[in-house]
């Protein structure tokens, strides 16, 4: 799989604070790196998992849709909106 490319990612946008109000994350790559680098909270069991699944995503372990279905959640435990097109 190419985690840095989003054929396999469904993007989705993050409502968060800071200058940059809207946070676009359209791979695997950069829903690793809003997880690993900017990421509110790091302790919540969503966002371990949501972790977890992009890690194993990008080792073509899992579908990238379930961890960008993970993100989602540990958005939701975080408070950040996310805005999707199904």
């Amino acid at each position: 799989m190419k985690w840095h490319t989003s054929a396999e990612f469904t993007p989705l946008m993050l409502v968060v604070s800071g200058s940059e109000k809207y946070k676009l994350v359209a791979t695997l790559f950069q829903a690793a790196e809003m997880l690993t680098v900017s990421w509110p909270i790091d302790d919540g069991e969503e966002y371990l998992i949501a972790i977890r699944a992009c890690r194993n995503a990008i080792h073509g372990e899992i579908p990238a849709q379930d961890a960008r279905a993970a993100l989602i959640r540990a958005a939701d435990e975080a408070g950040i909106p996310v805005i999707t097109v199904h």
